[in-house]
Order: structure tokens, then sequence, then C-alpha cells
């Protein structure tokens, strides 16, 4: 049967497929190449109903794997090897062995974004996992096949069902019980699938209207949300809020604001998080990047989320408190046009 008749409940949308073209994408399942015995090109590309991984792969068995999240815009890949770059520092730091290498796993994203026709508006979800065991156990050393890999690659525009509004903006809670572990319990800076810390409190959200969670480190100060990096601005132009966003408020924005941001202690340091930071210096704009608290959050002119899924999004709401005038501001729109820019124009940071 396929996906659709297998759906017992209906998604947000109203629709199982927000583009009707992911229900016959193809994806790629693989294990490393192994030369000494001439088996090269072991991956598979299938269509995503005949695609599958063995019951006793790691990721199954207790979420043992790393992962990226990755965009295509005009035929280019994002920061492609800045992500490949992170997940195999996570692949290292979690003693993965006998991995796939880069070459490999570049050219299967290649293959997979081709069968499917894929040149803008796709994201792809890659994973690399420890790899299929012998038997059924936690222990890593009855992994003795190598590295699982395996890419999702779906039509995905950076504003729709499963991303943010990024014009109106959104809504976000304080997440209640879960807080984001210090690396003296689990390491953040490791990108791994244990991902209960973010669905919890991404459940709490849902339940409360809200796009996403605020997750406070255990001192509680504010790490990041249960899916993307946060930004605040503090405007101290002393001008009113009632502003109109044109060049010359844009420039006085950019002249007066100071641009905050959580230190990385507790969270991962995301790529797009970095992006901004980079972009935000080259416009001068001041930058703090600092433990933040909540408070400084309800209090701020401008609030907006990063990731690559959604790119910027503006925040209007935390926990009922109105952010600014409830609307994107001149410092957030200045950034999303500028990110967007980058991504027509620094070629250098894509992969064709």
């Amino acid at each position: 049967p396929s996906h659709r008749q297998r759906a017992f409940a209906t998604p947000p949308t109203g629709k199982l497929y927000e583009d009707p073209r992911n229900e016959h994408v193809f994806v790629f399942v693989g294990t490393p190449s192994d030369p000494s015995n001439g088996k090269r090109n072991r991956g598979r590309i299938l269509p995503r109903d005949m695609a599958a991984i063995s019951p006793f792969d790691s990721s199954v068995q207790g979420g043992d794997a790393t992962w990226e999240g990755i965009r295509v815009y005009n035929g280019r890949i994002f920061h492609l090897h800045r992500h490949l770059n992170r997940l195999f520092r996570s692949a290292k730091a979690l003693g993965f062995e006998n991995l796939h290498a880069r070459e490999e796993i570049v050219d299967a994203i290649f293959r997979v974004l081709a069968a499917n026709g894929m040149r803008d508006g796709a994201h792809m979800r890659l994973t690399l996992t420890r790899g299929e065991k012998a038997t059924s156990s936690m222990n890593p050393n009855f992994n003795v096949y190598g590295t699982t890999l395996i890419i999702l690659p779906e039509w995905k525009p950076t504003e729709g069902a499963t991303t943010y509004d990024n014009t109106k903006g959104v809504s976000l809670i304080t997440a209640g019980t879960c807080r984001r572990s210090p690396p003296s319990t689990l390491d953040n800076k490791i990108h791994h699938n244990n991902m209960i810390q973010n669905i919890l409190p991404k459940i709490q959200a849902n339940l409360a209207g809200a796009a996403d969670a605020i997750m406070l480190d255990v001192e509680g100060f504010v790490s990041e949300t249960n899916a993307t990096n946060l930004f605040l601005v503090r405007c101290d132009s002393g001008q009113g809020e009632e502003m109109e966003v044109n060049v010359a408020v844009e420039e006085d924005c950019v002249r007066n604001a100071v641009l905050v941001t959580p230190s990385a202690d507790h969270c991962l340091p995301g790529i797009t998080r970095d992006t901004v930071l980079l972009l935000a210096k080259e416009l001068g704009m001041q930058i703090e990047v600092r433990r933040v608290s909540l408070s400084e959050f309800y209090c701020a002119d401008e609030v907006f989320t990063t990731g690559t899924m959604g790119e910027l999004t503006p925040v209007t709401m935390i926990d009922g408190r109105k952010i600014g005038d409830l609307k994107r501001g001149p410092v957030t729109s200045l950034l999303q046009k500028t990110y967007k820019k980058a991504v027509e124009t620094r070629l250098d940071w894509s992969t064709e």
C-alpha cells in the first residue's frame, strides 16, 4: 500500500504531501564501498515506498547516528562542505568506524538529486548511522558492516507547512521541562540522532499552538529552540516602534542595533547561525555572542530564528508576550534579504 493508504492521521495542512511530488521521491540507502573486493557503489537509489534499512541498524537500535539538513538552490548545494565537515566531526566524536568516504557521499547526493530532477526548492535530510549490527546490542563492537548512509531529498520550500512563515512571523513558548544539556552530560556540538530532547518540547509547542519551544540550559539561560538557533535585536536609536520600513530606517537600524545570540555552550552552533553572524558583521552591525536570559528576549525589539530548513524567521510573540509591534522588524528584514542575496551571489559558498 502507498503512504497515503497507510496514513492514520491527517497532517496539520489536511494534505499528506504538501508537494504531491514527494509521494514518489527517490531516496538513497547504502553501505560504504569496499575496494578490497571490488565492490563499489553499494548504495541504491529507490522509490520511497521501497527504501528500507535493517532492523539491526544502529539508528533503529539506539538512535546511534549523525545527520545534516542541506538545501539546494538554483542547481547548487548551499554550504555542502561545511555540512559534511560537521557530519564527519560528529561521526569522529561518536567513534564511527568503516565510514563512507567523503567522495562517496558527494557522489550519492548528486546522483539522488539527479534521479529526482531536483535543482531548486529542495531540502535533504542526510543521515549517517553507525551501521548494521550482527546482533541486537548497544555495543559498537557488533557493528561490522560499516556505516549506513541515508539521503532523503524532498521538495520543500523555505516557507511551508514543515517550516515557518518568514513574513508574518511565528510565536514561541518556553519549554517547561526539558533543558538543553551541557557538555558534561551530552555535548550538543555532536549533531546526533538522539532527538527526544527536541521532540518533547516540540509536542509542548504543538499543544500550545506555538511554532516551537525555546529551550533553556540547566542554569536557566536561553540556549536555542527545539529546532533552530535564536537571535535578538536591541535597537538603541531611541526611535519609536511604528517607523515605516524604508532604506533610511534600515540604515539607521544597522548603525544603532545590537545583534545578540546565545553562546554555543549548550547548543549546536548552526551553519545558518554562523552565516548570519558573518553577514551582520559585513553590514557593520554590533554583535554580542554571550549568555542571554529569557527576560532579554521578552524585552527585545526584534527576535528571529535561524536554520537551514527555514532560513531566517521573525518571532512576534514569546510566552504570550509581544515582541516589537508583532511584525517583522527592519533588522530581521534586512538580514533576510542579505542572506537570500548571499545564496544567489556567493557562489564559493555553494557546490554545483
